[in-house]
Order: structure tokens, then sequence, then C-alpha cells
């Protein structure tokens, strides 16, 4: 008889880290900042920014140590929503996961590639407009990210082990680079703008618009200030977003009770001190204003270029492509273990289910690739990190609050790893999570709201999918 194809625990404790860190730095740390100066307009609260969002990420992935410890098996999220509160919590994850979550970050990050690939091949750049298809522009860039996105999809298909060594080399890469930048920007910038910036201290303001398209500064507190958080927020938590994705591979990782909570404190901790330590990099390279209205928000480029010259736009160019390119990797290796887990519990198309000659879920791969290429040629990059923000917070403050629950409902599971700082870190998470969801469906409830209403858009579909089966 043929044996059936079965996952290979074959990655380390060093590729998971590479898989947290990598899915970790995409495209965010190089823009965001912008954005988020514009909302809060100081030096003190553009690194506290970046501080809660550090804060939030490590505080979840050391609680989802415990969840990791306790079901090491390939699904993640999935299978602790599942355990937790019942198959459909765990099914609208998966569905939300699979239109929103995975597949627009996908997307996202493949534009973000294209974008700066065009500093090297201008012909590759958004302004060059293949197809206009009944009213759809089609750019090359969009083509572009829909190619990367294929395929690195085939080279996943090929067998974890193609996909680990491009995972390593590419985050090893983008890791040696950021921490060089910094240094750099530290040491051989030749003006310093540290004490200018700090003046502003923790007196924020936010830059409005008027009807006549002029903005002006007005200073924000209270509840407005709570708002302005939330919504600078969006771009830090995308930058910080898929840690989680090592818990989608659980079957493939040697030791995964140990190793997985292990990874995930290594990664977040690594990636928390780079986002930080750049911001502060920038605030002393560049004055606020400059930070704030950076070109086209690139505000790594406007930094390089002072630090470098001329030469900085191609060097943060490449910097960025190396990013984006081992980021996207490890969202397309991670994200398909899902629906295969999905599949094996009847609620997702049944050829997902499937393990190829090598051992991965390639039906599952090219499902997510089709889709993710769709989402390439719908909306920008601000419309796609405000739909994946919203749903994504929701469902990890749901996933630690299924901590609670499985303490009460199964209190003699053996836990290897417990959450650090049990209750109080998991509860304040919990807390700021859904502060940050209110107040982002109330600043930006267009796209937030179309990711919320994708995500019970999966509440019909259960029922349809637990019909069939």
């Amino acid at each position: 008889m043929q044996e059936t194809p079965q996952f290979k625990p074959t990655l380390s404790l060093l590729d998971a880290t590479m898989i947290v860190a990598g899915g970790m730095i995409g495209s965010g740390i190089f823009i965001v900042s912008a954005d988020i100066t514009r909302h809060v307009g100081s030096a003190g609260w553009l690194v506290a920014v970046w501080a809660i969002t550090g804060f939030m990420t490590l505080t979840a992935a050391l609680s989802y140590g415990e969840l990791s410890a306790m079901f090491p098996k390939a699904g993640g999220q999935y299978v602790y929503l599942k355990e937790a509160f019942n198959p459909l919590a765990g099914f609208v994850f998966g569905w939300s996961f699979f239109a929103v979550i995975q597949t627009a970050t996908i997307a996202a990050v493949g534009v973000a590639f294209s974008r700066y690939t065009a500093y090297l091949i201008p012909w590759l750049g958004e302004d060059n407009v293949l197809a206009n298809i009944m009213g759809l522009k089609i750019s090359a860039a969009q083509i572009l990210a829909i190619v990367m996105i294929l395929f690195l999809t085939y080279s996943n298909t090929r067998g974890v082990q193609g996909g680990k060594i491009i995972q390593n080399v590419f985050t090893t890469a983008k890791l040696v680079a950021l921490f060089g930048l910094i240094l750099f920007g530290f040491v051989l910038a030749k003006e310093s703008f540290w004490s200018s910036n700090w003046e502003t201290g923790m007196q924020a303001s936010s830059y409005v618009k008027d009807d006549a398209g002029t903005g002006s500064w007005l200073p924000i507190s209270g509840a407005v200030l709570v708002g302005a958080i939330a919504a600078a927020m969006v771009g830090s938590i995308f930058s910080s977003d898929s840690w989680n994705n090592v818990t989608f591979i659980a079957g493939e990782i040697k030791n995964p009770s140990k190793n997985i909570g292990l990874a995930l404190f290594l990664g977040t901790a690594i990636v928390t001190i780079i986002y930080i330590s750049a911001n502060l990099m920038y605030l002393k390279v560049l004055p606020l204003n400059d930070i704030a209205f950076a070109a086209n928000d690139r505000v790594a480029v406007a930094t390089s270029q002072k630090i470098f010259g001329d030469a900085g736009t191609l060097i943060i160019a490449v910097m960025i492509m190396v990013s984006t390119f081992g980021c996207n990797n490890g969202l397309i290796l991670a994200g398909a273990r899902v629906y295969y887990t999905m599949a094996k519990d009847g609620l997702f198309f049944k050829k997902t289910a499937e393990l190829n000659k090598n051992a991965v879920p390639a039906y599952a791969l090219w499902i997510q690739a089709a889709w993710a290429s769709l989402l390439c040629l719908s909306g920008g990059y601000g419309d796609l990190l405000d739909m994946v923000a919203f749903v994504v917070v929701l469902f990890y403050a749901l996933t630690i609050i299924g901590i609670f629950i499985l303490r009460k409902k199964m209190p003699d599971a053996p836990r290897p790893y417990k959450a650090f700082g049990y209750p109080v870190l998991p509860a304040i998470y919990i807390v700021l999570a859904l502060v940050f969801c209110f107040f982002l469906i109330k600043m930006k409830p267009t796209y937030a709201g179309v990711g919320l209403l994708i995500a019970l858009a999966g509440i019909p579909l259960y029922y349809v999918a637990g019909r069939k089966k």
C-alpha cells in the first residue's frame, strides 16, 4: 500500500524564530511612522505608540505559548478557538483568516515589494497601467506582486526545506540590514534633530485638513487622544502582526511544546527592540515635520538619504525588497496549514486536506495564492491595513480570552508552558485590544467595517459547511 504523506517535524528552534521575526518585518517599519506622527504629533507619543504595540505583541506571544504547548499541532489559532469556545468560533476565524487576515496581508506586502522594485525598474511602477477592465486599472506593480506570490507559492509546494532556506536567508539579511541602518543613523548622520524633536514631549496633536485642503496641527487629549492612538496603531500593529504564523506549522517543528513558545518570545522581542530603536533613530536624523510628511510616507527613504546621500534611496529600496520577499515567504508557508486543518474537520474544500508527495498542502497553497492575487487588484496598501488590523486584533483578544476559559474547562490538561503574568497581563491585553477595536471602527469605519462584515459572514457559511458535512 502507498504510504499517505504526513507532516515532517524538520524545523528547529532557529527556523521557528526566523519564521516569527521574518513574518513580522515586512514594509511597515519603513513607512507607517509618518501616519502615526500625523495622528499623535509628538516624539513622545510616536515612541509610545510603538511601545504599546510592542507590549501588546509580547504579551500576546507569551500567552500563546501556553496554547501552543497544549495543542502542538497544525492549525494554531484555529485549533485554540475551537477548543476554547466551539467549532463555530474556530471556523469564523479560519474563514476570516482566508478572506482577510492572511491573504490581504500577503497582498499588501506584495504591493509594497512592487512599489520599491519600481525604484530600480521604473517600468514596474504603479503609474504604468497595463489594462483597464471595466474601470479596474491593472498596473505593472500589481502584476509584479501577483508574480511574486505565485513564485513563492510554487517554491513552497516543493517542500518545507526550500521554504525554510528562503526564510532563514532573507530574515537574517533584513535583521542585519535593519540593525546596520539604525547604527549608521546614530553614528553617521551629519545633523541631529534629537533635542528639538523631544521638545514636543508628550504634547499630543493631530494634523487635520479643512474643507479647503489645507491642514493644521490641533492639540488633542482625553477620548480624542485615545481615538488618535487607536488610528495611529493601525500601522504599528500591521507592522508587528503575523508573529503567530509559527503556531500554524506546529506539526513541522521539532519539540513543538517547547520550541514554539520560545520562538514566539525570541522573535517578538527581537523585532520589538528593532522597531523602537528604528523610530528613535528617525527622531535623531529627521525633524518631526519631515517624519510626518515624508514623500509618499517613505520615512526610511528620507532617513537613508540623510545618512548615505543619493544612494540612500536605492539602499532602502533593496532593503524593503529583501524584507517583503522574505516576509511573504513566511506568510505563504504558514497560512496554508490553517486551511488544511479546517479541511480535516470537514469545514473547507476537501482537497485542501491532502498533502502532496513533498508533504505540504499544495492545494491549500494555490487557493491562498489565487485569493491573495485577486486582493492585489482590489485596493491600496492603506485600505488593506485598516481591514486587516481590526479583524486580527479582535481574534487575538478572543484567543487570549480562551486561555481563561481553558483554565476552567481543562484544569488538568498538561501545560508545559504557562502564560507569563497570568491573569494580569493577558487581561490587560484583552482590554487594550478591545479599546483599540472600538476606536478603530469609530475612526475608520469603512474598511474596518468591511473587515468585520467579512468575519461575520463566516457564521452562515459555517452552517452551510456543517450541513454539507
